[in-house]
């Protein structure tokens, strides 16, 4: 059953990465010339990650704390990464966001054609100067675009959170940005990271946590410290 559903919906993911790539490559010719931060196509995959989430009946999302004036100042959004399907939970969110993804990603021909066209940007995580790359995301950070970065720096084996970088948290103190950790659960159980199978029945939780503000650390490790105990407390609680 696992396997002919999976066949199933990566056809039907196929069809909508295909038709919304036709949407994605209008909208960022057609506003090339004024949207500086890709801001329309980027809404455009808002309804790519709606249509492959939404088409089985046995999927569930459930989300808590969605408040879009946890965004009201210039933010980076965090969460922890436990599968592909990540991607498109947190699409549901309120909002969009101007993410950072490993260059493998933007290599996959016509879904990595649409993202970069929507702006996100593509690092190397072999590369020490790749991480030079996230302060790019400061400008639209401060134009009100809140950032997204996975912390772990890739899907966790075990669906448990793996230990944090620094680099959402370094830009976090440099500019006087708040980090807002939001939790994913779900993921892992559906589509574990390696496995192409996709479970037939989940129910997806997305916590959104209250923002944490630089100044109220004195150091990188201790802002980073917190954000790891608040979310795998979290985790655990869902």
């Amino acid at each position: 059953m696992k396997t002919i559903f999976s066949i199933f919906i990566w056809i039907y993911w196929a069809i909508c990465i295909i038709s919304c790539f036709l949407v994605v490559t209008i909208s960022y010719l057609l506003t090339l010339p004024f949207d500086r931060f890709n801001r329309v196509p980027n809404k455009a995959i808002r309804g790519l990650a709606w249509a492959m989430m939404k088409l089985n009946p046995w999927w569930s999302i459930r989300i808590k704390g969605a408040d879009i004036q946890k965004i009201n100042q210039p933010t980076i959004v965090i969460a922890n990464h436990q599968s592909f399907l990540d991607l498109p939970l947190l699409y549901h969110l309120p909002w969009t966001m101007r993410w950072v993804a490993k260059k493998e990603l933007f290599q996959i021909p016509i879904f990595g054609w649409m993202v970069y066209m929507s702006g996100q940007i593509a690092i190397d995580r072999r590369s020490m100067s790749s991480a030079k790359k996230i302060d790019t995301l400061v400008a639209p950070v401060q134009a009100g675009i809140p950032a997204m970065i996975f912390p772990e720096g890739t899907r966790s084996p075990d669906g448990e959170i793996q230990s944090f970088k620094n680099g959402a948290f370094k830009l976090a103190q440099k500019y006087n940005f708040n980090i807002l950790p939001v939790v994913l659960k779900g993921g892992h159980e559906a589509m574990p990271p390696g496995s192409w199978k996709v479970s037939p029945q989940q129910e997806f939780r997305i916590s959104i946590l209250d923002p944490m503000k630089s100044g109220d650390y004195d150091s990188v490790a201790d802002m980073k410290q917190e954000a790891y105990s608040l979310m795998n407390d979290e985790l655990k609680s869902l």
